[in-house]
Parts: structure tokens; sequence; C-alpha cells
């Protein structure tokens, strides 16, 4: 595998992690109140390794109601930088 293939399966493993915390932040709380300890974990993991790129990034965008356009930022940067390496 080449470079440009590695940097495209690290960008594909966390366009697919921004994915699933999109996904678990709406599973968390439909849980009712007590969610299965296998999915704090996977939720706290997934959190710790994608909060340092959204941080920032949620940090400087002007709010919108409560929501959180951050992952939609990263997701189309992760994106165009997967069609420029392929």
């Amino acid at each position: 595998m080449d470079l440009a293939g590695l940097i495209d399966k690290i960008l594909l493993v966390f366009l697919i992690l921004i994915f699933a915390r999109v996904i678990l932040t709406f599973v968390i709380p439909m849980s009712g109140g007590r969610p299965h300890p296998t999915l704090i974990t996977i939720n706290t993991l997934v959190n710790q390794i994608t909060e340092p790129v959204l941080g920032p990034i949620r940090r400087s965008l002007p709010s919108f109601g409560g929501f959180d356009f951050s992952p939609m930022v990263v997701l189309i940067v992760i994106s165009m930088l997967r069609a420029i390496v392929s």
C-alpha cells in the first residue's frame, strides 16, 4: 500500500467515526436514561478520538439554535481530502 492509500484509509476510518458520533448522539438519549455500558464505552472512545478535530471547529462556527454543524464541516473536508488523495 502506498502513502496515498494509507492516508485514504485513515481518512475513511475518521469519516466512519464522525458518522458514529452523530448516530450515537441520537441513540444515547433514546436508551431510556440507562444506556448499556458497552454503548457508553463506545461513545466515550469515539468522542475522545473525534473531539480534538470537532472541538476547534465547533468553537469557530456561530451558534445555530442548538444545532452542531461541526461534524458536517469535518465530513465535507474529509471528503474533499479523500478526493485529492485518490
